[in-house]
């Protein structure tokens, strides 16, 4: 069998890494994380925000609620208070299904490239 390298993840990401993955200032994920009670990312001593892995999903709920669906963020804050949408393992989900196709076009595309030749 042969050897696969693995992907190293990262456990910590920055603001601007952050910030980065939704295409947005760093500066709004500042003021979610003073309007949204769900974020809470640790802090070095020089005060650096660094997000761990939970953070980026919750970012990407609001992300989603906001952003994507149109909601207003007093909107969003009660989806997220009420639970009414559970929408933390949809919009993984879909990101997911997303990466997966993506990963089979891909795939496809190549196949179609060497049979060409």
């Amino acid at each position: 069998m042969p050897y696969k390298e693995r992907e190293i993840e990262k456990k910590y990401y920055s603001i601007g890494e952050v910030a980065k993955l939704f295409n947005v200032a760093p500066s709004l994920i500042r003021y979610w994380e003073g309007e949204f009670d769900i974020i809470h990312p640790k802090k070095d001593k020089k005060g650096n925000r660094r997000y761990v892995k939970d953070d980026i999903e919750k970012i990407r709920y609001i992300y989603h609620l906001v952003k994507e669906k149109g909601y207003t963020l007093q909107g969003a804050q009660e989806v997220i208070k009420s639970g009414k949408e559970h929408g933390f393992d949809k919009v993984a989900a879909v990101q997911k299904l997303q990466q997966i196709k993506d990963f089979l076009i891909n795939i496809r595309d190549e196949f179609n490239s060497k049979s060409d030749s």
